[in-house]
C-alpha cells in the first residue's frame, strides 16, 4: 500500500485526503482557520503552513524551497511532510501575530471564549506578547446580519467560512466580502439579511467569536455546559446533534457530524425548536380525574377513578391523623411527599386489564411518532399480553409542506437528487418508520396503523389510551388531533394520556401520566432512511413528571430499571425486523437496521 511520512511517522494514502487530513490520523495537530472538510478549499488563512518534499526511488528525499498549505495539498505516496521544524513554528507565530494586530482583547466578554480556534492557537503556536505600538482598527459590530445571528466585526480573521457555506451549501448567498485590504469586513446587501434556514451554522464554522448566536448570546460560559449526543427531533431527517446543558437546563443545540445521518450541519427549526422542553405547560405530576374550566376536578370520572381516589382519600386521612407534617408544604418537608404514580398507575393498569380480558377489540391504543422504539415495544408488548384484539394505531403524522433540498439555485428552487446536501424532511417526527414497524408487528392483520380514526367515528371503542409528545403546543389551547378525534376521546367512558405538555386531550383525560421530552429519556429512534440512533436523558425531569420508558415499565409490572440496550436487545429477538439491533449497542453514528 502506498505511504506518505509526517514527521517521521508512515502512513498509509487514502484517496481524496489532504495533509490536514492525513497528519490528523497520525496524531499531528496543523492549525487551520479557513479549511473545512465540506467546504470548498481557498487556503487564506496560512495557518497551515508545512514543509513538504517527495521521497525518490534512491531515498532521497528531495524538499521544496518554500512552505506549501496543507489543506491544499493532496496526500500522496512518497510525500514527506514535516509540521514542527523551526521554519515552519516560525510561519505560524507571524500567521498568528498578523490575525491579532487588530483583533480585540474581548475574551473575558466574548461567547467563543472556552471553544475558540484563536485562543487555543496563540497558546499552541504563537508568541507569547504582541509587539503592536500602534491602535487597533475598530469595526462597527453589525446586529442586521440575520435574525439568529450577529457579527462582531473586530473579532474576524476572514477566513470566509461562512461566505463560502452560504454559496455552497444553503445556495442563498446573504454574505459576502466588502472592500480589500485592512477594512474588508463580512456583510449582507441592505434588506437581505442571513435568515435562510441553515443559517445558525455560521455561527459553528466560525473558528473565532465573530459570529455569535442571539440565542445563546451572553446566556453562559462554555465551560460551564456538559454536552451529550442525541437525535434533533425536529424532522424524519434525524440530524446527529449536542445537546449543552448546565443545572438541569437546556442552552443550545450544535449539529454532531454524522455522515450516515445528515452530514455536518442542522437546520434552525431544529437548532432553535428545542424551547418547549422548558415551557410553563409542562405537565409536572400524574393525576386522576378530569379537569373543568376551573381546573377543578369533574364529578362525573369513571367508575374506576372514583374508586380509586376514595383509596387515596382513606390514606390521606390515615396518613394525616399520624403525621401532622403532611400538611404542610412539600417545600417546606419532605415528609409532606406522597408519590401519586403507584396510585395512577395502577389505575390505568386495572382499567386495561379488566376491560381487556373481556372485550379488548374496545380499547384503543394511539401510538405518536414522537415514541422512542423502546416505548413504543414496552406499551405494545404489554397491550398484546392483555389482549390480541386491542386495536393500536399511530397517532397523526405532522407534515408541512415539501421536502426542503439545499443548495438552492439563485431563484431559490431545490437542486436534483443527485446533488443534495442537506434536506429538511417535511415529515416532521423522529421516529414513525420505527414506531409503524412495531405495530405492523404486534398487528400484522390491522389494515393500517391509521385506521382507527374511522373506528373511533363510529364509536366502536369504549375506552383509550393516547400518548402525545407532540413538540409544537406552545399553548395549552392547542392540539395534534381534529376537533372530531377530539370530541370522540373526550366522549369516551375511560380516557388514559401520556404526555409532557397541558393540551385539551390532557384535560379530558380520566388518567394524565406526565412524561418527558426527548432531553429527558433514553432509548432510539429511526430516520426516514432507516437509521437507528441513541438518544440520552440529558435533563432530569423536573418535579413529579418520568421518562416515558420509565412509565411503561412500571405499567407493565416489569423488575428492574430501564435499560435500552436491554430492550434492544429484547426487540432483536422478538421482532424480526428488529435483527439487526443485534445486542444494542448501537454505537456513535448509529446503526442502520431497516433496509431502506
Amino acid at each position: 500500500m502506498p505511504s506518505l511520512s509526517i514527521n517521521s511517522k508512515e502512513l498509509e494514502v487514502q484517496p481524496k485526503e489532504n495533509i490536514v487530513q492525513a497528519a490528523r490520523r497520525a496524531g499531528v495537530e496543523i492549525p487551520h482557520y479557513c479549511w473545512h472538510h465540506e467546504l470548498s478549499v481557498v487556503a487564506s488563512c496560512r495557518m497551515c503552513l508545512v514543509e513538504a518534499g517527495t521521497k525518490k526511488e534512491d531515498g532521497t528525499v528531495q524538499m521544496l524551497p518554500r512552505l506549501v498549505p496543507a489543506c491544499q495539498t493532496p496526500a500522496t505516496p512518497n510525500t514527506v511532510i514535516i509540521t514542527d521544524s523551526p521554519k515552519v513554528k516560525a510561519a505560524q507565530a507571524q500567521s498568528l501575530e498578523y490575525l491579532l494586530l487588530n483583533h480585540p482583547l474581548d475574551c473575558s466578554i466574548c461567547d467563543q471564549a472556552g471553544e475558540c480556534y484563536l485562543q487555543d492557537y496563540t497558546y499552541k503556536f504563537g508568541k507569547v506578547e504582541s509587539r503592536l505600538q500602534e491602535p487597533k482598527v475598530q469595526r462597527q459590530d453589525k446586529y442586521h446580519i440575520g435574525d439568529q445571528i450577529a457579527l462582531f466585526t473586530d473579532r474576524c480573521v476572514m477566513c470566509t467560512r461562512c461566505v463560502r457555506f452560504t454559496r455552497e451549501f444553503s445556495g442563498t448567498s446573504e454574505l459576502m466580502v466588502t472592500n480589500r485590504g485592512s477594512v474588508e469586513e463580512i456583510d449582507v446587501l441592505p434588506d437581505q439579511p442571513c435568515n435562510n434556514k441553515l443559517a445558525g451554522n455560521v455561527v459553528d464554522l466560525c473558528p473565532v467569536g465573530a459570529l455569535c448566536s442571539k440565542d445563546f448570546l451572553y446566556k453562559k460560559r462554555v465551560w460551564w455546559l456538559t454536552s451529550s449526543d442525541s437525535v434533533c427531533h425536529g424532522c424524519s431527517t434525524g440530524c446527529s446533534i449536542s445537546i449543552d446543558q448546565n443545572e438541569n437546563k437546556v442552552y443550545r443545540l450544535r449539529p454532531r457530524e454524522n455522515h450516515l445521518a445528515q452530514g455536518s450541519f442542522m437546520c434552525d427549526d431544529g437548532r432553535f425548536g428545542w424551547k418547549y422542553i422548558h415551557s410553563e405547560q409542562r405537565l409536572k405530576a400524574p393525576r386522576i380525574g378530569r379537569l373543568t374550566s376551573q381546573n377543578k376536578i369533574s364529578s362525573a370520572p369513571v367508575a374506576v377513578s372514583q374508586a380509586m381516589n376514595q383509596s387515596v382519600q382513606l390514606q390521606n386521612q390515615t396518613q394525616k391523623s399520624n403525621l401532622a407534617v403532611l400538611e404542610m408544604p412539600r417545600a417546606e418537608t419532605e415528609l409532606s411527599f406522597q408519590d401519586p404514580w403507584p396510585a395512577a398507575l395502577k389505575e390505568v393498569r386495572q382499567l386495561l386489564q379488566n376491560m381487556g380480558k373481556q372485550r379488548g377489540e374496545k380499547i384503543l391504543a394511539v401510538f405518536s411518532p414522537f415514541m422512542t422504539c423502546e416505548e413504543a415495544y414496552l406499551l405494545a408488548d404489554f397491550l398484546h399480553g392483555i389482549s390480541p384484539q386491542i386495536v393500536m394505531g399511530m397517532g397523526p403524522i405532522p407534515v408541512v409542506g415539501e421536502d426542503d433540498c439545499y443548495p438552492k439555485d439563485y431563484k431559490g428552487n431545490s437542486p436534483s437528487i443527485e446533488k443534495t446536501r442537506f434536506t429538511i424532511r417535511a415529515e416532521k417526527c423522529p421516529n414513525r418508520l420505527g414506531v409503524e414497524t412495531i405495530l405492523g408487528h404486534y398487528r400484522p392483520g390491522f389494515p393500517n396503523s391509521h385506521a382507527w380514526e374511522e373506528q373511533l367515528a363510529q364509536n366502536a371503542f369504549d375506552a383509550a389510551f393516547v400518548v402525545g409528545g407532540y413538540p409544537e403546543l406552545n399553548s395549552p389551547n392547542t392540539t395534534w388531533l381534529s376537533v372530531e378525534t377530539m370530541q370522540k376521546l373526550q366522549a369516551l367512558p375511560a380516557l388514559v394520556v401520556l404526555d409532557h405538555q397541558q393540551s385539551p386531550l390532557s384535560d379530558v383525560a380520566d388518567v394524565l401520566l406526565a412524561g418527558a421530552t426527548f432531553a429527558e429519556k433514553d432509548g432510539s429512534v429511526i430516520n426516514h432512511a432507516g437509521l437507528a440512533q441513541r438518544i440520552f436523558a440529558v435533563l432530569k425531569c423536573s418535579d413529579d413528571a418520568r421518562p416515558d420508558g420509565r412509565i411503561l415499565m412500571e405499567l407493565a409490572n416489569r423488575t428492574g430499571l430501564f435499560h435500552g440496550a436491554s430492550l434492544r436487545a429484547e426487540m432483536a429477538n422478538k421482532i424480526p425486523a428488529f435483527a439487526l439491533f443485534g445486542d444494542g449497542e448501537l454505537g456513535e453514528q448509529g446503526r442502520r437496521i431497516l433496509g431502506l
